[in-house]
């Protein structure tokens, strides 16, 4: 199990977390999603999130929101 963490500077409340996992949180071979207001980032937790990073960033922009970097 690894995670990544993903800048993502537009999250500031309660809708933008709940967005972000509805949309990251399904992709297969994710166990954890965690967004974390304060800091504007995306934890992901997976088997092989390395494997996981071209979905995961499609997912928060499907989101509507931009991934940093």
């Amino acid at each position: 199990m690894g995670t990544a963490t993903y800048s993502v500077p537009g999250v500031s409340c309660g809708h933008c977390e709940a967005a972000i996992t509805e949309e990251v949180a399904p992709i297969e071979g994710v166990e954890s999603v965690v967004v974390d207001l304060a800091a504007k980032t995306v934890t992901v937790t997976a088997e092989d999130p390395t494997a996981l990073d071209a979905q995961v960033r499609a997912a928060i922009d499907e989101a509507g929101y931009e991934v940093a970097g």
